[in-house]
């Protein structure tokens, strides 16, 4: 058995540790050490993006990195998308356009869309179809989710219009 290593990240702005073997992949790290477990374990191959969160601010499937190389690092989880008891407003969008239907793939999708939205935060159609494009959805046929995503992009506007009227 390999010596385990301690692992020290930001999570959802809350320092986190734990002792893992250094073979622990980052989404069982997030589930099964931080309990975390709205990032979700789909296809364990990197294809569908079930496991998608934000690492130092890229979008990183979760499943292809070691939690020890993430090390350092902070961490953003679907989880961490509420602030002070309010939804996101991807969550909300998704909510409002449809965007899921089984749930599976959302958390995944609503991260993705969260790092777009973060270097872009207004993508046109083709950017957002860009930006899930590593995302597998097997029930929406996407369109909603672009609508959702657009809504979101919408509303931050808003609020930063807003912020600099106030």
């Amino acid at each position: 058995m390999a010596k385990k290593q301690t692992v020290q990240v930001k999570v959802n702005g809350r320092e986190r540790e734990a002792s893992v073997e250094p073979r622990t992949l980052l989404v069982h790290f997030i589930r099964d050490y931080l309990g975390l477990t709205g990032t979700h374990v789909g296809c364990d191959t990197s294809n569908c993006g079930a496991c998608t969160v934000v690492l130092d601010g890229k979008n990183v499937k979760s499943c292809t990195m070691f939690a020890v190389q993430a090390d350092g690092s902070e961490l953003l989880t679907v989880e961490g998308l509420i602030k002070d008891g309010q939804w996101h407003p991807l969550q909300e969008g998704f909510k409002q356009e449809h965007g899921l239907q089984c749930g599976f793939c959302t958390p995944g999708m609503l991260m993705s869309t969260y790092a777009l939205l973060q270097r872009n935060p207004k993508p046109s159609e083709e950017e957002i179809r860009w930006g899930i494009s590593g995302n597998l959805c097997r029930c929406t046929g996407y369109q909603n989710i672009v609508k959702a995503v657009q809504y979101a992009a919408g509303e931050m506007a808003n609020k930063m219009a807003e912020g600099v009227a106030k």
